[in-house]
C-alpha cells in the first residue's frame, strides 16, 4: 500500500493504536515518536496484560476503541520459553477476531515468533527498527494487510566464522552481543542501586559503590554508541536511545517551510522528543539557585519528568480530539496546567499510596492536592508561553520570538518550543514536590523511597526548606518585577548536562501595571538608577578629574618643590661638613 493511499484513507480518522509493554520509558518514547504521523494515534497503553484486557474491554464501542494492539512479546520475560505476550496474543485473537495485533519487541528466535505468528499475531518488527519503517508497518496492519519482518524467515543464522557471513549475520550477532552486554549491565546497575538504598552503609561504602553505579552506567553509555541496533540500513547508524529523535524533514535553508497539513507517513519534528532525550543525559541543577526537585534522587528526578512529558501528551491528545478552536486554549489555560499538576502528583506518588504517621492513616495523595490555590498561584500560574506552545504544537500557528515571527517547522521556533517545553516540564515537576516539602518533608518513609542521600538527614531538609523560602522571597519581591521591568522571562531548560537558566524578551507592560508595593517599589528604583546613573557617573568622573588635578599639579607640585628643599638642605649641609673636616686636617 502506498504512502498516498494511507493518507486518502486515513484522511477523516487516524488508526487508533493500544500500546503493551512492561517498560513505561518505551512506551513514552514510543508514544512521541508515532506523534508526528497523523495517520497514527496511541489511545491507550499498558504494562500488563490483564489492564489491556480492562481496557479494550472499557473503550470498546466508544471513540477510542483500538484498531490495533501493539505488543512486546516478552512483557518483562527473563528468557523462559513460554514468553507471557505469547498468552496474550491468543487471549487477544480469541476475544477480539478481528483486532489486528503487531508485534513490535526485542524477541527474535524464530521459533517463538513462528508460534506467536500460528497464535494470531498479524505484524512484526525488531526494536531498534526505524520508525519511518515501524510507521509503516502499522499502518499496513492497522489496515487489514500483514506485515512480517525479514527476519522471521531466517530460520537457521549461519556461523560468523563461515565464509559466506552476510552483512546482516553480522548486524545480527551484533544485536546479539548487545542486548546481552546491556542485560548483564542492567543487572548490575540494579544491584547496586539496591545497594546504595541499604540505611546502614559507611560513608566509605556509599562513595564506592556510587563510583561503580556511574562505572556502570558509562559502560552502558558506551555499549549503546559502539554496537547499533538493526533493522534497516538506517538504523543501523542508530542506537535505542536516539530511537525517538524524530528528524526534521529535509528542504533547502533559502527556502523557508511552507504550512501544509503533514502527509501521513512523513515525520515532523517532535519537542517532546528533544526533551525526553535531554532529560536521559543530564537533571542537574546548574542554575546557583535551589529547586524543588533537588531533593530527590535522580532516578526519581527522571521519573517525574518523563511522566509529566507523558501527561502532558495526555493533555494535548485530549485538546485535539476536542476540536478545541486556538482562541478557546487561553481561557483554559489556567484548567490546563492544574490537571497536568493533579495527574502527575496522582500517578508519580501512587493513587493509593498511604503512610502511617503515629496512629493515622494518611492518604499522600488527596492531601497533597489541598495546596491546588498555592501551587497554581505560586507556580503554576506563572509558566510562560503555555498558550503559544500549544496552538504552535496542535495547530502549526507562526510563533513569535523577541518581535520576529518564525512559521511553524522553522529551526528557531523548534528550539524556542523547547525552552518553553523544557521550564513546562521542570515547573510542574517543582510543583509536584512542593506540597511534599510542606506536609510530608522529614517523614522517614518519603525520606528513604524519594530523597537524595545528601539531602536526607533533619538538618540538611530544614536547610534546604529555608534555602527555598528566601528564594521564594527573592523571586517574589527583587526578581519578579526586575524582569517584568525588563521585558523578559526566565525559564529553566535542559542542555543536555543539567538544568540552567536563560532569558526571553517578551512584553509586559500590562504585568508592570498591576505591580503595587515593594514590588513597585523595586521597579522605581531600577528605574531612578537608570535616569541618575548617568549623570552620577559623568559627577563622579568631573570631580575625580578634579581631584586628581589638585593631587598632582597643585599639592604633588608643593610636596615636590619642599621635597627638593630638604634634599638641597641636606646636601648643603653634608657638603659643609665634609669641607670643614679637610680644613682641620690641612691646619
Amino acid at each position: 500500500m502506498s504512502d498516498r493511499q494511507l493518507d486518502a484513507q486515513r484522511a477523516a480518522r487516524p488508526f487508533k493504536l493500544i500500546l503493551i509493554d512492561n517498560d513505561p520509558i518505551f512506551r513514552l518514547g514510543l508514544r512521541m515518536a508515532l506523534e508526528p504521523f497523523p495517520a497514527l494515534q496511541v489511545v491507550a497503553q499498558s504494562d500488563s496484560g490483564a489492564a489491556a484486557l480492562e481496557t479494550l474491554v472499557s473503550s470498546t464501542g466508544t471513540e477510542n476503541t483500538p484498531d490495533l494492539v501493539v505488543l512486546e512479546l516478552g512483557l518483562g520475560s527473563s528468557g523462559s520459553d513460554r514468553l507471557p505476550g505469547l498468552q496474550l496474543c491468543g487471549e487477544l485473537k480469541a476475544q477480539y477476531p478481528n483486532l489486528p495485533v503487531f508485534l513490535l519487541t526485542w524477541v527474535q528466535e524464530p521459533a517463538q515468533l513462528a508460534a506467536a505468528k500460528a497464535t494470531g499475531a498479524d505484524g512484526y518488527c525488531l526494536k531498534g527498527t526505524e520508525i519511518s519503517v515501524i510507521a509503516q508497518a502499522l499502518c499496513q496492519v492497522a489496515s487489514g494487510e500483514a506485515y512480517w519482518s525479514e527476519l522471521v524467515q531466517t530460520q537457521n543464522i549461519p556461523s560468523v566464522r563461515g565464509s559466506g557471513v552476510t552483512q546482516k549475520n553480522r548486524s545480527l550477532l551484533l544485536l546479539q552481543m548487545r542486548q546481552s552486554g546491556l542485560g548483564q549491565i542492567e543487572e548490575a546497575i540494579a544491584q547496586v542501586a539496591a545497594e546504595i538504598q541499604n540505611p546502614n552503609l559507611s560513608n566509605l561504602d556509599w562513595l564506592i559503590l556510587t563510583g561503580r553505579l556511574r562505572e556502570l552506567r558509562a559502560s552502558r553509555w558506551l555499549v549503546n554508541q559502539l554496537l547499533p541496533v538493526v533493522g534497516s540500513p538506517e538504523a543501523t547508524r542508530k542506537t535505542r536511545d536516539n530511537l525517538f529523535v524524530t528528524p526534521a524533514p529535509a528542504r533547502s535553508a533559502d527556502v523557508p517551510p511552507a504550512n501544509p497539513q503533514p502527509s501521513a507517513l512523513s515525520p515532523q519534528p517532535s519537542a517532546l522528543s528533544a526533551t525526553l532525550n535531554k532529560i536521559q543525559y543530564g537533571v542537574q541543577n546548574l542554575t546557583g539557585a535551589p529547586l524543588e526537585i533537588d531533593i530527590l534522587r535522580d532516578e526519581k528526578k527522571r521519573e517525574l519528568l518523563y511522566l509529566i512529558l507523558d501527561k502532558l501528551q495526555d493533555v494535548l491528545d485530549e485538546l485535539r480530539l476536542s476540536q478545541v478552536p486556538p482562541e478557546a486554549i487561553a481561557q483554559k489555560r489556567s484548567l490546563i496546567l492544574r490537571d497536568l499538576w493533579q495527574q502527575s502528583t496522582t500517578d508519580f506518588f501512587g493513587k493509593y499510596y498511604t503512610l502511617r504517621i503515629g496512629n493515622l492513616e494518611v492518604d499522600i495523595v488527596n492531601t497533597l492536592l489541598r495546596d491546588v490555590l498555592i501551587v497554581q498561584a505560586s507556580i503554576l500560574d506563572k509558566i510562560p508561553f503555555l498558550v503559544e506552545m500549544i496552538t504552535h504544537l496542535l495547530f502549526q500557528t507562526p510563533l513569535t520570538i523577541e518581535n520576529a515571527v518564525y512559521p511553524y517547522g522553522t529551526p528557531e521556533a523548534r528550539q524556542h518550543i523547547e525552552f518553553i517545553l523544557d521550564n513546562l516540564v521542570i515547573q510542574v515537576a517543582n510543583s509536584v514536590v512542593q506540597p511534599l516539602l510542606n506536609y510530608f518533608a522529614d517523614v522517614e518513609a518519603i525520606k528513604q523511597g524519594f530523597y537524595t542521600r545528601r539531602l536526607i538527614s533533619s538538618r540538611e531538609i530544614a536547610r534546604f526548606r529555608n534555602d527555598l523560602s528566601w528564594k521564594y522571597r527573592r523571586e517574589i519581591y527583587i526578581e519578579e518585577p526586575k524582569a517584568i521591568f525588563e521585558s523578559r522571562y526566565i525559564l529553566l531548560t535542559l542542555n543536555g548536562i543539567g538544568i540552567k537558566k536563560i532569558s526571553i524578551y517578551a512584553p509586559r507592560a500590562f504585568e508592570l501595571e498591576q505591580l503595587t508595593g515593594l514590588q513597585l517599589a523595586v521597579t522605581l528604583l531600577l528605574e531612578t538608577r537608570d535616569a541618575i546613573a548617568p549623570r552620577i557617573r559623568a559627577s563622579v568622573a568631573f570631580l575625580g578629574s578634579g581631584v586628581v588635578y589638585i593631587l598632582t599639579q597643585v599639592i604633588g607640585r608643593a610636596i615636590g618643590l619642599v621635597g627638593r628643599g630638604v634634599i638641597q638642605g641636606i646636601g648643603t649641609t653634608l657638603q659643609e661638613t665634609r669641607f670643614g673636616k679637610n680644613s682641620q686636617k690641612q691646619k
